[in-house]
């Protein structure tokens, strides 16, 4: 990709094409925001394939992006060592892909499994390292304060509980290291899910966990009883696949990039700890209204964690209605300008929300303008093309299109 500082934009994506995703033209469309004309370019700029990307990202988390979204804007306006930020980390694929492509890194979110998720994977351990720490850790754990024997066969609720406890007197003592991160990370991630290589019974996929009277519904319904799962070769397993592809030098690279990454727990709206005009790129997604209730899909994990998820669920802005998540995001957007660099970038991604019938991009472009930054673009990453209205309107998933929606930002000189 060219250094887009030094060369046009709008020209580029006009003119862009894939040969290893797909030979299509750029589609344009002009479209009116506030009273702003911006131009829309649709086209596939990237796969959606998982497997394309990292294995390091492969971390269930609800609601996000593929790798290759951050990756594009990263080759697209970064140079290595410029800083990159994420608003909004959640599993921090953007944290991650930008310490892989050799960019200094902040992640914030005000959810702290976030930091939890992400901090451990710029410093993957080996195999052996990983085999020896859980040598060092007690099977034989007391039972949960909680009832969990719905998910839990008694043997692995004794060694999950083990697990949770080693991890909590180190934390206590000050005394946790980066493989005690990578094991509570990895084992959080293993809690619950719909397949062997998770440590309950069959539930609902991993990004949320049910609660104790639904999972009890589950079980009768499938006629199961949990059977017993061995958490230490699960947690062997998992983190085989999680570094399988990286290379010695991506290793090289993450290790290089946490020594001064940012991992930050705060509100957005207010960041004093990340310098003014520091950041070259943000690339984020925010969350969407109220589709996401924090504690019921996250209790099992803050449980695991010793986290109050009632605590959490309170500080996480849940907005319930447009106008309240746009007084939200507008403060955001402020917030963001103050941190970018002169010349620097912001590509915020938008979603469908309630089924095609709220486009946020309407809202985002305006409050973008308002804090001082330019609209370049709209970019609509699309799998498969329709009519140009089934892209953008309300059509859109009904039609089997898959599309990312981004608006493009930046700050002028």
């Amino acid at each position: 990709m060219p250094d887009s500082r030094n060369s046009d934009l709008k020209s580029y994506l006009r003119k862009f094409t894939s040969p290893t995703i797909s030979k299509r033209s750029t589609k344009l469309v002009i479209g009116s925001f506030g009273g702003e004309k911006v131009p829309m370019f649709i086209n596939e700029f990237w796969t959606a394939e998982q497997r394309k990307a990292s294995s390091i990202h492969e971390i269930s988390y609800r609601a996000c992006f593929k790798p290759q979204l951050p990756k594009f804007f990263i080759d697209l306006f970064t140079k290595n060592g410029d800083i990159v930020y994420d608003p909004f980390s959640g599993r921090g694929t953007t944290a991650i892909e930008a310490g892989l492509c050799g960019c200094k890194v902040i992640a914030n979110d005000s959810n702290p499994l976030s930091k939890l998720m992400t901090e451990p994977r710029f410093t993957p351990p080996t195999i052996s390292a990983v085999e020896k720490r859980l040598n060092d850790i007690s099977r034989d754990g007391p039972p949960s304060e909680l009832d969990l024997s719905m998910f839990y066969h008694p043997k692995t609720e004794r060694e999950i509980v083990a697990i949770r406890n080693y991890i909590a007197k180190k934390r206590q003592k000050g005394e946790v290291d980066y493989l005690d991160r990578w094991i509570a990370m990895v084992a959080t991630n293993r809690l619950t899910g719909h397949s062997s290589g998770f440590l309950s019974v069959y539930t609902l996929p991993p990004n949320q966990a049910v609660s104790q009277q639904s999972q009890m519904r589950i079980n009768m319904r499938r006629n199961q009883v949990p059977e017993y799962r061995d958490t230490h070769n699960l947690i062997i397993r998992k983190t085989k696949s999680l570094i399988r592809t990286l290379t010695a030098s991506q290793v090289r690279q993450l290790k290089r990039a946490s020594k001064q990454a940012q991992f930050l727990t705060t509100d957005s709206r207010y960041t004093p700890e990340i310098v003014t005009e520091s950041v070259q790129l943000t690339v984020t997604s925010p969350p969407f209204l109220d589709i996401v209730q924090y504690q019921d899909d996250n209790w099992l994990r803050c449980w695991f964690n010793n986290l109050d998820s009632n605590a959490i669920s309170k500080r996480i802005t849940m907005a319930k209605s447009v106008e309240e998540w746009t007084r939200v995001i507008r403060d955001v957007f402020y917030e963001i300008y103050r941190l970018t660099k002169k010349g620097g970038w912001l590509a915020f991604e938008v979603g469908e929300v309630r089924k095609g019938t709220v486009r946020l991009e309407e809202e985002v472009v305006p409050l973008g303008l308002d804090a001082g930054f330019t609209c370049e673009a709209i970019m609509i990453n699309s799998q498969e093309f329709t009519k140009t209205s089934h892209i953008w309107g309300v059509d859109n998933m009904g039609c089997g299109t898959n599309t990312n929606r981004i608006v493009i930002f930046r700050k002028e000189k």
